[in-house]
């Protein structure tokens, strides 16, 4: 199927032509019949010479209905362009044929009607004079009367060469159905219909209505006057709907793929033709499909202004869209949509560096330029954008402008590097604070960045092995030396502070395992607990905290929290009369890799049943 749409001045004649064309009277209202004049959009359709399908969707030509006109031309992508020969060019001619022009539409024919009425010659000659400079360029003219039937049989010729010209719809893509009509059915409820430009829609499917953002579930579709159970751009469709109210969708709403498309409050835009993007008054309407929105425009350069709505939009790029000022009832301007999702505008002269910024930009769906602009963006971003994305991700869903990324991972290697210099008693710099001061979204981010020699340790991006700091190394030394003879016999906190071990100082040798800390205050070497085993081992089973502080040459302040570090190593078991008895090993003792809040020992031990378990 292929669809068209009429435009042209009232009273020329394009709901007859389409009447003699297809035996169906577009004008649906009775007022319309009576007063012989198109107010809403009209649909009607026939079969070409060739077998072709073709729909029409009938526009009204008075200045008053524009916003109609355009809300039907909007998602259709070729004109049938009706010009009386006895009346020739009108100012609704002209104002049309802006709109045709802003929307871009580049295929269309031109109907000469009333041909029995007056020489079509001279309508003929201005029309293609004036239509050549419009996006439909030169298009072929065909001369008819619907009263007569003269021209007809040629028109429908005509017609056939202008379908086999047309694009396809591309059946694969998103569904976003704007919609143009919405009425109930006695026994079957809401039904709305639209053109349907791209995608598939089978009954049964979900889609989510826009304007509301709520589910909706397909229960029939009709193109065409017949009941079908697919319908694949493009098409005229007619779609029954369940989960949707009336009052809650109408025209300019429209039906969406789940997840498909971003909901677009500001967008950046491109203007082409028309009055230049200064002159632009403030607030104007955008046509965009079948929609018809007030807008604020802000002029950002030249040819840039960026586009504020009052609701969401689907937008993406390469949109198409008219900018109309409806107290002068003209057409301001085309508009093609750049970016619906840009970033905000904060800072003196952001507005001027964002014109810059998109100049060169086309409103073509460019997987390198957004990505060039974006720097970092995900995959269903761009995906919703309008775009084919064939980058690999760099993690996850992030997409990444190459050259960005070099410059983001040597800035990583920077900030490494000036934090260890900064804090050298630390292991690296968090994760967290290279992601912030990176300015990345996700942590995720940051460890993708880190090749060799950098690395993530501990939540922490570190360059090198797991060195020490010289700092921290040389109060470990000295922690040595002061235990060497006493071993359980642990500095107070001044004297941990005068040994060099400051609070960073003591977690970074936590962390790197050569410090146990069993309480605040109370620091040992590692291997404290494996000593504590041999001298408690030799004392009278049970035995009792006074009598393992003896044993071990240090106060209960010590003692207390190495039992309690033993017991949970299985070295030493609590009784409940809280004394204590060492657990027989089964084979010597093994210290464990450190824990990062202290360094632990553990050990397989034989159960009292004999069994070997681990702690």
């Amino acid at each position: 199927m292929r669809v068209i749409a009429t435009a042209g001045h009232v009273d020329h004649g394009k709901s007859t032509l389409i009447h003699a064309l297809t035996g169906t009277h577009p004008d649906r209202l009775a007022e319309e019949r009576r007063r012989g004049l198109t107010i809403d959009l009209g649909f009607a359709w026939t079969d070409l010479p060739s077998g072709e399908r073709l729909a029409f969707v009938d526009v009204p030509g008075h200045e008053r209905f524009v916003p109609t006109m355009l809300a039907g031309v909007g998602p259709v992508p070729a004109v049938l362009f009706v010009v009386a020969a006895d009346e020739g060019w009108k100012p609704q001619s002209a104002e049309h044929l802006a709109a045709v022009d802003a929307l871009g539409v580049r295929h269309g024919l031109l109907v000469i009607t009333r041909c029995d009425m007056a020489d079509p010659g001279p309508a003929t000659a201005r029309a293609r004079e004036r239509i050549r400079s419009s996006t439909l360029g030169s298009v072929e003219a065909v001369a008819v009367s619907a009263r007569t039937g003269a021209g007809l049989a040629d028109l429908r010729t005509a017609l056939d060469r202008l379908a086999a010209r047309l694009p396809d719809g591309n059946a694969d893509s998103p569904v976003r159905l704007w919609i143009d009509r919405s009425f109930t059915v006695r026994g079957s409820g809401l039904v709305v219909t639209g053109t349907l430009g791209a995608g598939r829609i089978r009954r049964g499917d979900t889609l989510v209505a826009s304007r509301s953002g709520s589910p909706v579930r397909v229960r029939a579709l009709h193109t065409l006057g017949e009941e079908t159970a697919l319908v694949r751009a493009t098409a005229r469709v007619a779609v029954n709907l369940r989960g949707l109210d009336k009052e809650l969708t109408g025209r300019g709403d429209a039906l969406l793929t789940p997840g498909s498309f971003l909901p677009c409050l500001t967008c950046d835009v491109r203007v082409h033709g028309g009055t230049p993007a200064g002159e632009l008054p403030r607030t104007a309407v955008a046509h965009i499909g079948s929609a018809a929105v007030p807008v604020r425009v802000r002029p950002l350069g030249p040819e840039i202004i960026r586009l504020t709505f009052p609701a969401p939009l689907p937008l993406r790029i390469g949109d198409r869209a008219v900018l109309r000022d409806p107290g002068l009832r003209r057409v301001l301007a085309g508009l093609t949509v750049l970016d619906p999702q840009p970033p905000e505008l904060r800072r003196r002269g952001s507005a001027a560096r964002r014109a810059a910024e998109l100049g060169d930009a086309r409103g073509g769906p460019d997987e390198a330029s957004e990505l060039r602009r974006r720097l970092l963006v995900t995959r269903g971003e761009l995906t919703a954008m309008g775009i084919a994305v064939r980058t690999a991700p760099v993690v996850g869903d992030w997409l990444a402008d190459p050259a960005h990324w070099v410059t983001l991972r040597a800035r990583l290697a920077e900030l490494v590097a000036a934090y260890l210099t900064e804090q050298p008693t630390e292991d690296g710099i968090p994760v967290e604070a290279a992601r912030r001061r990176l300015g990345l979204p996700a942590v995720s981010l940051v460890e993708a960045l880190v090749r060799p020699p950098l690395c993530v340790r501990r939540g922490r991006v570190t360059s090198g092995p797991a060195a020490q700091p010289a700092p921290v190394a040389d109060a470990v030394r000295r922690l040595t030396a002061e235990l060497d003879g006493r071993p359980f016999a642990a500095p107070h906190a001044q004297r941990l502070a005068e040994l060099g071990f400051g609070r960073r100082e003591l977690a970074t040798a936590v962390r790197h395992g050569t410090v146990l800390r069993l309480a605040e205050h109370v620091v040992l070497l590692p291997d404290a607990p494996r000593l504590a085993a041999d001298r408690l081992s030799g004392l009278g089973q049970p035995f009792t905290v006074g009598a393992a502080s003896r044993a071990l040459d240090t106060s209960r302040r010590v003692t207390v929290p190495l039992l309690e570090h033993c017991d949970g190593q299985g070295i030493t078991r609590l009784l409940p009369d809280k004394r204590r008895r060492c657990a027989p090993r089964s084979r010597p003792a093994a210290v464990t890799a450190p824990h990062p809040a202290c360094t632990d020992l553990e050990e397989t031990v034989a159960s009292e049943d004999g069994k070997a378990e681990r702690p």
